[in-house]
């Protein structure tokens, strides 16, 4: 049997006049990706609150995030390879001004995303539930318990 692949999600938030705000972004080249928010792999002894903030910078460049508590554990197979993977999501906050932009992935040139142009934007926290491609939004709602 395969090893699971180790995963980090992030519920970056920020708050708004309009209430909680949820930090996701759509592949300008690749739309049938669908509604995301920031995650990836973790690298071999990085430590997950590590993973986590390299793949909001890398993703989104959302400005002065920091990682709150680990909300939930995901199993399930990687959606297109059937590869198990465990996926921790995290809840982080942002105080992030923009509420749109265009950001093009960093990191290294060997890594999948390098390149790649997301167009990033907040939403209000209770329509991402419906909107998360591949089962991101299933621990949504406990953002507004974490503190």
């Amino acid at each position: 049997m395969q090893p699971a692949r180790v995963r980090t999600a992030a519920y970056v938030t920020r708050s708004a006049p309009r209430g909680l705000e949820l930090l996701v972004f759509d592949h300008r080249d690749h739309p049938d990706a669908g509604t995301q928010v920031p995650a990836g792999g973790v690298d071999p002894g990085e430590l997950l609150t590590e993973a986590v903030l390299r793949e909001i910078t890398e993703e989104t460049g959302a400005a002065a995030v920091s990682v709150g508590p680990a909300l939930a554990v995901q199993q399930r197979p990687h959606p297109h390879t059937g590869q198990p993977q465990v996926t921790v999501f995290f809840h982080a906050r942002s105080t992030e001004t923009r509420d749109t932009w265009t950001h093009t992935v960093a990191g290294q040139e060997s890594d999948e995303d390098y390149g790649l142009v997301f167009r990033c934007r907040f939403i209000p926290v209770e329509q991402a539930a419906g909107l998360l491609a591949d089962g991101q939004g299933e621990f949504i709602h406990l953002v507004h318990t974490s503190g």
